[in-house]
């Protein structure tokens, strides 16, 4: 059948091939900048991939092998990440603030091989893990005494010639992880397929200056490493920061002209808010592409008359990742809250679609559960049939969002089928805290929310039933989940109160409680 992925002449290219393709063309051409370091040509890029590539080859990774990643932002996460395109395996990233217990539950299930880890930043993290898998394999970036230096090693490599594996729009590429009713993370297999269709709909529906000058602050493990494909497609350059700060952001922003970049909303208000702001001459910036959570729309504003009509927002999930809906530059109306509460409209690569609980279509203005149809969507979860069920019910990727359209198609999100919170970007899911928390002796019942936040966009709170005639300090509950969870999931606030208000079947009332102290 023509197209079909076993046509050698029809069948699709992938992102390995089309990485590829771009590193051997413009080899002279500048790619990649650092603050303290040299700047990687193409052609750098190009054999840097190469060397990696035959680098882990030699530690045994091959096609299908489980790649793990921890590190902070440097240009070996990209060269490690393109490597495993080459080698066709599958690369398991690791978000660098989860905790010791996420980072081993996700090793476990994906059934990591070999882990590569930044060694000055997450030596010790490493070491707690390979005690727990004792036949894990490592690898640093940098001279360690738990593992093999893959620096070193991939310097000591000759650069060959890169040839894209021959994979199929169904083969994996990707393991991810998001956490599910109980807040167990589960597992989402990314397709060579998504991956592609994802880059496609960027490509097209993004708005990239010309050439896009890219400063990247955001985990190039995660969401920032999907900025570097369409900056090499499109002449570009990018510069790379180890984290965000918002100080040497807006410093290099003056420094650098840098007129693209990737921010989430709470990274956006540490920008507005610090009080050397008015400083700095950030004039270059074309685009700032914002999402992964819901942004504030007085600072929405309060960012586009104080820097600029240049934001554009992209709301996805990992399962259907990046670009279920985007709202354009101008398309920010500063004169109406409610359109920049808003996620934007549909991109017309997908069908989406607002659906009630019977899978009807509801009318503009009524709310409904964002739903999507397409190639962009995840094929499942992994070893998880009864979710894949519940998530595909009626032939549709249910995303859990619950928005309302108006006539103009424009969506806004009002609330969430479930009670996951999201506080800066990241996900908190209530139940593995509710479990921390009733740890503590004094505590009888814990209900935990998200609350309106104006800086993180949620913030977590705990609602404490103390157990009669006991008595708990905040701090103490608060520290307790930050040890074992990490600190962006503690609470940022506990109430104590004397019962938690129960829906008619006897569950916790947590819409209840978000009236009572979210507003």
């Amino acid at each position: 059948m023509f197209g079909d992925d076993d046509d050698e002449i029809r069948g699709a290219r992938y992102t390995p091939s089309i990485l590829v393709n771009a590193l051997n063309q413009d080899p002279h051409r500048p790619l990649l900048h650092q603050l303290d370091g040299p700047t990687l040509s193409v052609g750098d890029v190009r054999d840097a991939t190469s060397c990696y590539a035959q680098a882990l080859e030699s530690l045994g990774v091959g096609r299908g092998s489980r790649v793990g990643l921890l590190s902070v932002n440097r240009p070996e996460v990209l060269h490690v990440s393109h490597a495993a395109q080459i080698a066709a395996s599958i690369y398991v990233p690791m978000h660098p603030m989860g905790s010791l217990a996420d980072h081993l539950h996700v090793m476990k299930d994906a059934g990591v091989d070999i882990l590569v880890f930044d060694a000055e930043r997450y030596g010790d993290r490493a070491a707690e893990l390979a005690r727990e898998l004792p036949n894990l394999k490592l690898a640093a970036f940098g001279p360690s005494n738990l593992a093999t230096d893959l620096v070193e090693l991939a310097a000591r490599q000759t650069p060959k010639r890169l040839i894209a594996p021959k994979v199929r729009g169904g083969d994996v590429n990707r393991l991810g992880y998001s956490g599910g009713t109980t807040g167990k993370p589960k597992s989402m297999a990314t397709t060579q397929r998504t991956t592609l269709v994802n880059f496609q709909i960027m490509l097209a529906e993004w708005e990239w200056p010309v050439p896009p000058r890219v400063l990247s602050c955001a985990p190039l493990s995660h969401a920032g490493g999907t900025m570097i494909l369409p900056t090499l497609l499109k002449g570009g350059t990018m510069l790379v920061l180890p984290t965000f700060d918002a100080l040497t952001v807006m410093q290099t922003i003056q420094a650098h002209r840098i007129n693209c970049m990737m921010l989430v909303p709470t990274m956006i208000y540490a920008i507005l808010d610090h009080p050397r702001f008015a400083e700095f001459d950030l004039s270059s910036l074309e685009t700032v592409f914002y999402g992964a959570s819901s942004i504030s729309p007085v600072r929405l504003k309060e960012a586009i008359e104080r820097i600029g009509p240049v934001f554009f927002q992209f709301y996805g999930q990992a399962e259907a990742p990046m670009s279920i809906t985007v709202m354009r530059k101008a398309e920010h109306d500063v004169s109406d809250l409610v359109r920049l509460s808003g996620c934007g409209r549909p991109v017309p690569w997908l069908d989406v679609e607002l659906l009630d609980d019977q899978n009807n279509a509801v009318p503009d203005g009524a709310p409904g559960e964002i739903c999507v149809r397409g190639a962009l969507v995840m094929d499942g979860y992994r070893d998880n049939p009864q979710l894949n069920t519940e998530t595909f019910s009626g032939g549709w990727l249910h995303t859990g969002d619950v928005a309302v359209r108006d006539p103009g198609g424009f969506l806004r999100i009002v609330d969430r089928k479930k009670d996951m919170i999201v506080t800066g970007g990241f996900n908190v899911y209530p139940r593995e805290i509710e479990d921390i928390l009733t740890q503590h002796p004094a505590v009888s019942q814990a209900a935990v929310i998200g609350v309106p936040h104006e800086k993180w966009g949620e913030a977590v709170m705990a609602c404490i039933v103390l157990r009669p005639g006991m008595t708990a300090v905040d701090d103490e509950l608060i520290a307790s989940v930050a040890k074992i969870k990490g600190s962006f999931q503690a609470p940022k606030s506990v109430t104590f109160i004397d019962a938690i208000p129960q829906t008619p079947v006897g569950k916790p009332d947590k819409k209840a409680l978000r009236v009572m102290f979210g507003g």
